[in-house]
Parts: structure tokens; C-alpha cells; sequence
């Protein structure tokens, strides 16, 4: 999202001063984001894989009765590229672990399954009671407008609580959202994942407990299983999650690439942006969560895509904010099963969702209809021709076949 004034936004990027992670523009106007993105082509990353290769040699078990570390993983996103660098590169014995969103992809499903296989790796999956997650759903949009609490609750706490478990100490995650998009530290701090972080950023401000109250049906039987550990249990075991990005060059178009040709991940085409190779395991997360971004913030995903793909010298300014402009307002695709499965009709959904736009953003002209009230630039480039330069390929099908419901539990196909 751009507004008229280059003021609010970074004259690099597209990314506007009001980023929810925090974001700072400089005496030149260029965001943090971008300055911390400059790291990328001057630190010595050999050496810095050395680092890597010294953190992690003390966590190598020489008696193979147990796994090295924990790998969160996904059927979609870098959980190839990371999982490559653990057992292919590290030489490292990881124990998979993934989250059942619920939203799942056929497409998805084939990539977890392929993933494991290919890797040859144990792998274990979190399956929370789905009237739990309904509820938890319920309660989290009508109070922040967020449909995907539970998915990145539960994604961010049952690694760790499966580290404390199985007494595994080395949790090993990919890049850290908040140094890759805003530059919140430098890949020089080798910041690692905390509690704080995630209650803050990627739980917007709210633990499991919070969640319940006198005016809700929340209980205890239904937030339990998303609780992190207590500072004691994770002491015991020496709990700690590093970030790959602080020691590699993270460049996710290069790496989904490189797995696509090397270990047959496969990706599929949006509507709402020209990345193929994020969140195809999902049917909400590039579709109604996507929307819900643009309400709140005024800005979606392809937004995201469209900024690290300039960073990294693959688009200019101006057509990556022609391809914003071209996807970020398409319809929703998948709106029908969510509200089948959730047990809510269309328009309750989105009279819930107006309750949380930006009105900073939108403008209301009549009920139900609303506008942009910030006003932007006109997009000089050509969204066309730089979708056909970037290269993104899609693989396979998002549906494999028209489907009216999510696959809630699914083994997976390799092929």
C-alpha cells in the first residue's frame, strides 16, 4: 500500500511508517527494513555458516537413540529449504513437527507427505479437538479480527512444549519475521525465538489465557494445549530456537527454487499475489486472512512479496506497485468453506469483519460498500510483464479438483 505522501512510506519499498511490527524510515527515507536487507551483500556468510556449524555441534546425539533437534514444518513456506540445511547440510537427525490448521490444501497435504518422505525424516502432528479451534476461531475474530490465531498460536508453541517433552533443546527455525520485513535486528545480534516475540507480534498481544472470560465460552478445556512452558521447564532443558536467516543469505525465491528442482516441492497460482510458492497448504491464509490483513492494515501479502522481491534486485518500485495493485483487492475464492466450517453466515462474517478495518484506510459510503480513503500513487509499471520476468511457476492445482470442504486429517501422496 502506498500513500500519496512519500513521507509515509519508504521510498525503496512499498512498505508504509505504520507497519504493525514497527517500522522506521531514515533521513533519506529508506525503511529498516531495507537498510537491514543491505547486510545481505556484505556480511561473509561462509563464516557465518562456520557459527552455525559450531552452535550446533554440541546438540549432535553420537548415541542415536533420540533426535538432534526439532524442525517446525508446514506443507508449504521453507520448510524444504530448512529441513535441506538440517539433515542435508548440518548433517543433523531432526524430528519434524507440524501443527494441523485445519484449512488444509490437497496440495498441502502432498507437499508434507513428499517432504517427509523425500528426507526421510519422523514426524509429528498436533491435531487439537476442532470444536476447541471453532470456538477459539470464534472468539479471536469477533475481538481482533483475526480468523488464524489458533493456526500461528499453535505453529509457534507445539514445537517448543514437543522440545520440553522429549527433552530435544535445539529448536531450529527458518527466518524471523520481524529482521526480514522491518529490521527489527540485525542478522548480527542472532536474536533467537522468544516468548515475548510471540505473544507480542505473532499473537498481536494475546496469550491462550487471555482468551478467557466471564462474556465468553472459552474454558480451560479448550486453550490449554496452546500455553508455552513455563521459564522453568524450559530451563531445565536448555530450551532454544535459533533462526537460520541470521546465517544464511535467506532469499525464498531462490531457495523454493532450488527445492522445486531438487526434492519436487510444488506451488500453485493465487489470485491476491504473484508469489507461487508461499502458503499453498492453506485455502485462507492467501485468501480471507489475506483480506483481513488488507482491512486492518492496508496492506496484504503480495505487499510483502512485492518488497522483498525489490530488495532483492528482481523488481523495480514501479512495477511492484502495479502487481500490488493488480492483486491486492481480488475476490475471495474460498469464503464458502469457511463459513461452512466455522457454522456462520456470509454476511455475519463480514459485519464482523468491518468491525475491524482501518478507518484511516476505508472509507464508508453506504452500508456495506466501502472505499480506499487514503489516496495513492498511480501505477506507472507493468504488472504483466514483470509477473512473466519474476518467473514464479506454478506446479499443480491449489484444489486438485473443485472441493467444498477443507481436508481435515490427511496422510498425504507423494506424487
Amino acid at each position: 500500500m502506498t500513500y500519496m505522501h512519500d513521507s509515509l512510506t519508504c521510498r525503496r519499498c512499498l512498505y508504509p511508517a505504520s507497519h504493525p511490527l514497527g517500522l522506521t524510515l531514515d533521513e533519506e527515507g529508506i525503511c529498516s527494513g531495507c537498510r537491514i536487507h543491505e547486510e545481505k551483500d556484505s556480511l561473509d556468510w561462509i563464516a557465518r555458516w562456520r557459527m552455525l556449524e559450531e552452535l550446533a555441534a554440541p546438540y549432535r546425539v553420537t548415541t542415536g537413540k533420540t533426535w538432534d533437534c526439532i524442525v517446525p514444518v508446514t506443507g508449504a513456506n521453507d520448510s524444504y529449504f530448512i529441513v535441506h540445511l538440517v539433515k542435508e547440510r548440518l548433517g543433523l537427525n531432526p524430528l519434524l513437527v507440524t501443527y494441523n490448521k485445519y484449512f488444509n490444501t490437497p496440495l498441502g497435504i502432498r507437499n508434507l507427505a513428499n517432504l517427509r518422505i523425500r528426507f526421510n525424516c519422523d514426524i509429528l502432528v498436533q491435531n487439537v479437538n476442532p470444536v476447541s479451534v471453532r470456538k477459539i476461531t470464534r472468539t479471536t475474530l469477533r475481538q481482533f479480527g483475526s480468523m488464524y490465531w489458533p493456526c500461528l498460536a499453535g505453529q509457534t508453541v507445539f514445537p517448543v512444549q514437543t522440545a520440553v517433552r522429549y527433552r530435544i533443546p535445539l529448536i531450529v527455525w527458518g527466518a524471523h519475521q520481524g529482521l526480514e520485513q522491518v529490521g527489527m535486528f540485525s542478522h548480527e545480534h542472532e536474536v533467537e525465538m522468544t516468548r515475548r516475540y510471540r505473544k507480542d507480534h505473532d499473537l498481536m498481544g494475546h496469550e491462550a489465557d487471555d482468551l478467557l472470560s466471564i462474556f465468553d465460552t472459552l474454558n480451560e478445556d479448550d486453550i490449554w494445549q496452546y500455553r508455552y512452558p513455563d521459564d522453568a521447564e524450559l530451563n531445565d532443558v536448555g530450551v532454544r530456537g535459533i533462526y537460520l536467516g541470521n546465517y544464511v543469505r535467506w532469499d525464498p525465491k531462490a531457495q523454493h527454487e532450488q527445492m522445486v528442482a531438487s526434492h519436487g516441492y510444488k506451488g500453485a497460482r493465487f489470485a491476491r499475489t504473484f508469489d507461487t510458492y508461499d502458503h499453498v497448504d492453506c485455502y485462507n491464509f492467501m485468501d480471507l486472512h489475506d483480506h483481513l490483513k488488507l482491512l486492518k492494515h492496508g496492506y496484504s501479502k503480495v505487499t510483502d512479496h512485492a518488497c522483498r522481491e525489490i530488495r532483492h534486485g528482481r523488481l523495480s518500485r514501479e512495477d511492484a506497485l502495479a502487481l500490488v495493485r493488480r492483486h491486492e483487492e481480488q475476490p475471495l475464492r474460498h469464503i464458502d468453506k469457511f463459513c461452512e466450517w466455522l457454522g456462520v453466515e456470509q454476511r455475519s462474517l463480514h459485519f464482523i469483519m468491518d468491525q475491524h478495518r482501518n478507518r484511516n484506510v476505508w472509507e464508508q459510503v453506504k452500508p456495506g460498500q466501502w472505499v480506499r480513503a487514503d489516496r495513492r500513487e498511480s501505477p506507472e509499471g507493468d504488472a504483466e510483464a514483470a509477473e512473466h520476468v519474476l518467473g514464479f511457476r506454478a506446479h499443480a492445482e491449489l484444489n486438485n479438483g473443485e472441493r467444498d470442504r477443507y481436508i481435515i486429517i490427511g496422510k498425504g501422496y507423494p506424487t
